[in-house]
């Protein structure tokens, strides 16, 4: 069995052959022309898999972008130890506006109306909310329909000009630390505890498919979570769990989740 065909094995198996697959035939396509190949927006979990790819071809170097640092979306380049220029990664900025007295928006709304255009999910990186507006990272076969296409966030008319990419601001996350105890290390028990909801309404959420954990889909109630895992919600934001301090002595798990607004 070949090394590539090993490899979609294993990420087939977890539902992620397809991305797998694309992400090889980037990586062969930069061994094959001694040059480069960049691929599309990744999430954290798409960028694990394409350094695992990348571990397996010796004349690659993995490099990353996502526009800006601290960037949670990237573009992975397969650099090929023999190409001597400077990579471009196609990646672009723009800023959008729209009238804070009246419109109260949020990244669901942004994201939502973008692909309301017929625009994937992997040509848009990071969408970094600014209060009066944001600034979207976009591959930039794109930014030029984005610029003239995209009027509307809902009710709400928009204005959107190209931004440098020096000129992004620090993203500004606000956090909230959550001490609490839980009756087990669960999923639907540790997601409840840090989105504030209860156990049976969380496991229909999970049901539903609303819910990943560490940006992989999780529709298993029951699933084992562990200290460093981070649990999503779709349209709540994310929870991180940071520590697990010790039993209580009615016998609940007390820990540390850090909520991420």
């Amino acid at each position: 069995m070949s090394e590539r065909e090993k490899i979609l094995r294993y990420y087939r198996a977890s539902g992620e052959g397809e991305l797998a697959a694309r992400l090889l035939d980037t990586a062969e396509h930069a061994q094959r022309n001694r040059k480069y190949k960049v691929s599309e927006f990744l999430d954290p979990h798409g960028y694990s898999i394409a350094e695992t790819i990348g571990a397996h071809y010796s004349s690659l170097k993995l490099v990353s972008n996502g526009g800006y640092h601290g960037a949670e979306r990237v573009k992975v380049i397969f650099l090929n130890e023999e190409f001597r220029g400077t990579p471009d990664a196609k990646i672009e900025a723009l800023a959008v506006t729209w009238d804070e007295r009246y419109y109260e928006l949020t990244h669901r709304d942004v994201l939502g109306a973008l692909m309301g255009l017929g625009i994937k999910r992997e040509i848009i990186g990071d969408i970094i909310m600014r209060g009066h507006g944001c600034q979207i990272i976009v591959d930039s076969s794109l930014s030029g329909f984005i610029i003239q296409d995209f009027k509307m966030i809902g009710a709400a008319p928009v204005t959107v000009s190209s931004l440098g990419l020096s000129d992004i601001a620090p993203r500004e996350e606000k956090t909230k630390e959550i001490r609490t105890t839980v009756s087990a290390l669960r999923l639907d028990v540790v997601a409840a505890a840090g989105f504030g909801t209860s156990r049976t309404t969380m496991s229909d959420e999970i049901g539903i498919g609303k819910l990943k954990v560490n940006w992989q889909d999780a529709k298993n109630s029951a699933k084992a979570i562990k200290v460093g895992d981070i649990i999503s919600m779709r349209g709540r934001g994310r929870v991180e769990v940071c520590e697990v301090l010790g039993q209580t002595k009615k016998g609940r798990t007390s820990i540390l989740l850090k909520r991420f607004m």
